[in-house]
């Protein structure tokens, strides 16, 4: 392990311990906000990863989250690593931004007067169509791979901070491990 480690660059980087309680918070995260979207299909939650847990910005008691987080930590244990992995996670939305932003460079290369510009611009609205939908595996899999971590490992929650600001709801969860 250690020889892979030295060798490649990005498992050197995911090894930071930082980062890799960083990727297993991000994790949980996706997990919880799955379980939670399980229960109630019309929930609106964002949340954000950090070293020392994730916050959960949105209306969802405390008792809730503490239940969905208990649950989705147990679920990643007990093997379903696939739980860290959310379609609406920021990864997929900046890969695809990216790929879209390439793919209109590439449309509009050579036009450089407005009308040119103008013209093409079906093909550039279908190639950024086009590099969108192409992001959407390579995002799961930069999530699956760099991003995220299913595995959870000896990871627990050790508590809950909830604050109300103007109406906003947003919550820690603390973890260790």
């Amino acid at each position: 392990m250690e020889t892979t480690i030295k060798n490649n660059p990005l498992a050197a980087l995911l090894a930071v311990p930082a980062v890799d309680r960083t990727r297993r918070n991000h994790g949980l995260e996706h997990a919880t906000l799955t379980v939670l979207a399980e229960k109630n299909r019309h929930i609106r939650l964002i949340g954000r990863s950090t070293p020392a847990g994730f916050h959960i910005y949105g209306h969802v008691s405390t008792q809730a989250l503490l239940e969905a987080a208990t649950e989705a930590l147990l679920r990643l244990q007990g093997g379903e690593a696939d739980l860290a992995v959310h379609p609406n996670c920021g990864t997929n939305f900046v890969i695809a931004g990216f790929a879209a932003a390439f793919a209109a460079y590439l449309g509009f290369v050579g036009a450089n007067r407005w009308r040119d510009r103008w013209e093409r611009m079906p093909l550039v609205a279908l190639l950024s169509t086009v590099a969108i939908i192409a992001a959407q595996p390579v995002a799961l899999a930069v999530q699956r791979d760099i991003t995220t971590s299913g595995d959870a490992r000896t990871l627990r929650i050790s508590h809950i901070d909830r604050r109300e600001t103007n109406g906003m709801v947003a919550h820690f969860v603390s973890t260790e491990g």
